[in-house]
């Protein structure tokens, strides 16, 4: 197994888990946020498919000023099931795995992504490792979120 499998295997187990909790949200639930500044579930949901196409543009752009002249696709997208939600990702999803396979052990360790704006330049392999780390934090936090509401939470540690 080489660097990418291990990558792309990161990234299909964290979305893995991550709908796990997703379809544990009843419908009804969606709408649900802690307080009045939090993300709603339906948001925090949308946030996740979203930030994966906008870090794929970084990536490809090896900067954050690559997201000046992107047409973001999620842009003002209201949250309809999580099917649709779902569905609508997919192909920007599978872009983004295809780029990750197509990447080299040296463009891991050399390229680097400026995303000085935020306070830091990474090599793209530690970038790819902070994208999928964003999503499992937020789906942590929807945990959270199902245990503030007193709902059962699914068994992500299988």
């Amino acid at each position: 197994m080489n660097s990418n499998d291990l990558i792309i295997m990161n990234f299909e187990e964290v979305r893995r888990r991550s709908i796990k909790v997703w379809k544990a949200i009843p419908q009804q639930m969606l709408n649900w946020k802690p307080d009045e500044d939090a993300l709603t579930c339906a948001e925090m949901i949308g946030h996740l498919l979203e930030s994966e196409f906008l870090y794929h543009q970084i990536l490809i752009g090896r900067g954050s000023s690559a997201l000046n002249n992107v047409d973001n696709p999620f842009e003002n997208r209201e949250f309809t099931t999580l099917d649709d939600e779902i569905s609508f990702a997919k192909p920007y999803r599978e872009d983004f795995l295809n780029y990750i396979k197509s990447l080299s052990v040296h463009d891991l360790e050399n390229i680097k992504i400026d995303r000085s704006d935020v306070g830091y330049v990474r090599s793209l392999g530690d970038m790819l490792l902070r994208i999928a780390y964003h999503e499992s934090v937020h789906t942590g936090q929807l945990l959270d979120y199902m245990r503030t509401m007193g709902l059962d939470r699914p068994k992500i540690w299988d």
